[in-house]
């Protein structure tokens, strides 16, 4: 980790008379000439020393509730959920193993692991220590209802390999709709975050400088112009709302029972147009008594907008619905014999 270097810059203890303008505005008064000023400047700080304490406190308060796990895969992270030893992390952790080794942030004995269950459409799972120790520190979940951009964030995990770690940043956006391709999960209401996120961060926690985990980190953004390789500054987290409400049905029931994820109940697949670039998603397959074979719909439509968003391919059909909640009411666009047409949808449940 890289030490704390001093922001400040020297040219700015050099004030000029417009500096003292400035300074007039703001503080209802200057005195002496710009030469004067000069002479004895006020110092800049580059981080006030209550930010900094709150960051150690938050980390001192967290940071013991995040473990490393160890897969036949290759290394993820997690958070303690409960005292009983339950973790919560992402599904693409876990994959498909059962048996884990799981390593405490105060320890350095790993300890076994079984899944519990796991969720790849919200990419979340969660799994149990099999002889939990006592003196566990369960992480506190927050409200995620209450995530504001620009709120500061600090991510903690074990990236590459390099356990007990933590960046910071901010909430860049909240409620994003993120997919990572074509028939793979489309995650809905994701936080966005500046805070790094490399390789090993996933699973771990997203925690507000009250020291609440306000989301799971999951992936970082991939930029086509980098040939698909990870673009700084843009990562997503799972929010605490969603983590919360999946992980107890998971360990009360086995399994999800109510996703909370909205569906048409139709298989779909890209269509192209004249210059062969996406241009809709035909309906392959259309549930009887489904959302959309209510409305009218059947195999053949090419639906080409759903709600505001316009529809050119599987996943941007995806994204649009992890927007939605189950029992909303939205207004498809879709191609039928070369019309297009509407239709109202009332979206189920996935």
């Amino acid at each position: 980790m890289r030490g704390r270097t001093d922001s400040r810059d020297p040219r700015a203890t050099a004030w000029t008379a417009a500096g003292c303008a400035a300074a007039l505005l703001l503080a209802g008064g200057c005195t002496g000439d710009s030469s004067s000023a000069a002479e004895d400047p006020p110092v800049p700080h580059a981080i006030p020393g209550d930010l900094e304490a709150a960051y150690q406190d938050v980390v001192r308060d967290a940071l013991p509730s995040v473990v490393q796990i160890t897969t036949e895969d290759g290394l993820g992270s997690g958070v303690l959920y409960d005292d009983s030893g339950h973790i919560v992390t992402n599904a693409h952790v876990v994959g498909q193993g059962r048996e884990f080794e799981v390593l405490l942030a105060t320890s350095q004995t790993p300890l076994s692991a079984r899944l519990v269950s796991s969720y790849p459409p919200q990419d979340l799972a969660v799994i149990e220590l099999t002889d939990p120790p006592d003196g566990l520190r369960p992480a506190d979940f927050g409200d995620s209802s209450r995530v504001e951009v620009g709120q500061i964030v600090l991510a903690m995990g074990n990236p590459l390999g390099l356990s007990s770690s933590v960046t910071q940043g901010i909430v860049s956006a909240v409620g994003r709709s993120v997919s990572e391709g074509e028939g793979q999960t489309t995650l809905g209401n994701m936080v966005q975050t500046s805070a790094a996120i490399n390789p090993g961060n996933s699973g771990g926690a997203l925690v507000d400088l009250s020291g609440d985990v306000i989301g799971i980190p999951t992936l970082a953004a991939r930029d086509p112009g980098l040939g698909g390789g990870q673009a700084p500054g843009i990562g997503f987290a799972i929010p605490a709302a969603t983590v919360t409400s999946l992980a107890d049905q998971m360990i009360e029931h086995g399994r999800v029972v109510d996703s909370g994820r909205a569906a048409l109940g139709v298989s779909v697949r890209t269509v192209l147009g004249d210059g062969f670039e996406p241009a809709g998603a035909a309906l392959v397959d259309v549930a009887e008594g489904g959302p959309a074979d209510r409305a009218g719909l059947r195999p053949g439509d090419v639906l080409v907008k759903l709600g505001s968003e316009p529809i050119t391919d599987v996943v941007s059909l995806t994204e649009a619905l992890a927007s939605h909640q189950p029992d909303d009411t939205v207004r498809v666009r879709y191609a039928r014999d070369g019309e297009r047409r509407s239709a109202e949808v009332t979206l189920g449940e996935a």
